[in-house]
């Protein structure tokens, strides 16, 4: 797995008892969050990322803490950190320091092991940055077709330029939120026919399958033959963040076991439901999971038949 720009993160909590404050420290960023989710599912995670500075320090020990086998590339710069409050119910941004942008021989460094652990793995999920300065788009491009003509499968969650490199470089699965159509603008607003239309676009530049999340909203799930509602259970939500991540994980997992790609959307849609009813992001239990997946419902949005499609459309 690929976690460009991991994030320490400090979170301060309300006690258990009156008056009293807990801080928690956890790695997380996009990457973090995804590799935390697919270990829960029960893969075997190889997280590939630069560390540096003292975040990076940390970072790297809370990783490995949660069963993640780190390949860590040396950088001058430092990871990034955030402190968030939530005692008042709703998280709070009190500080950000922004990730250090990768110079040249570290990029090289980052492809290089990247590459090398993807070789060897059932399929490499590739995790975006932020801000997107770390890492040129070209980095996505160059990777997923590498991997593609060395038979290894991927799977995506990116947004913007890294998105559209990618696509062109033919990535299996591409996931990315009705938001991210919009800002890249393959599509003019966020209502179905044109996100639908947005996804072709990339199904068109080279992308098997596109899954675009939409919050609260099915999500849709579009290959050169077929578009589809993936539709949940209706679920309280705690904390909305971390769920288009566990959304990718249980899409990868199931990619990795070989599954098709409805049930890859099963478990992903069932993953990212039940996260957003917990206060850990990328947190999960993987039997509650999978037994959540039976109940979510994939259906036809359009069912045109196109000599062209993939046999694992199904």
């Amino acid at each position: 797995m690929l976690a460009p720009t991991p994030i320490l993160t400090l979170t301060i909590e309300s006690g258990s008892q009156d008056h009293d404050t807990e801080l928690h420290v956890h790695p997380g960023g996009q990457g973090l969050w995804v590799a935390r989710m697919a270990y829960s599912l029960g893969a075997d995670v190889v997280l590939c990322g630069p560390f540096g500075g003292e975040t990076g320090t940390v970072l790297a020990h809370l990783a490995e803490k949660e069963n993640l086998r780190v390949r860590a590339v040396g950088t001058a710069g430092s990871n990034g950190a955030y402190l968030h409050d939530r005692r008042g119910g709703q998280r709070e941004e009190l500080a950000f320091m922004a990730p250090s942008r990768l110079d040249r021989h570290e990029v090289d460094d980052l492809y290089g092991t990247v590459l090398v652990e993807a070789l060897d793995a059932d399929v490499c999920v590739i995790t975006g940055t932020y801000p997107a300065s770390v890492l040129p788009g070209s980095f996505f491009g160059r990777l997923v077709g590498d991997l593609r003509a060395a038979g290894i499968k991927t799977v995506a969650d990116l947004s913007g330029d890294a998105a559209r490199q990618a696509a062109r470089s033919g990535v299996d699965v591409l996931k990315m939120s009705h938001t991210e159509l919009v800002e890249a603008e393959l599509a003019t607003d966020d209502s179905l026919p044109e996100l639908e239309l947005g996804a072709r676009k990339l199904i068109d530049a080279g992308v098997r399958v596109v899954m675009v999340s939409r919050a609260a909203d099915p999500a849709l799930l579009v290959t050169a033959a077929h578009v589809r509602e993936v539709v949940a259970p209706s679920v309280t939500t705690v904390d909305h963040r971390g769920a288009g991540d566990s959304m990718t994980a249980g899409i990868a997992v199931a990619v990795g076991r070989g599954l098709g790609i409805a049930e890859a959307a099963r478990l992903g849609a069932a993953a990212g439901a039940l996260n957003v009813t917990r206060r850990g992001l990328g947190t999960g239990h993987r039997e509650q999971i999978e037994r959540f997946a039976e109940q979510i419902s994939v259906h036809d949005v359009d069912d045109r038949e196109d000599p062209g499609a993939h046999p694992g459309d199904e």
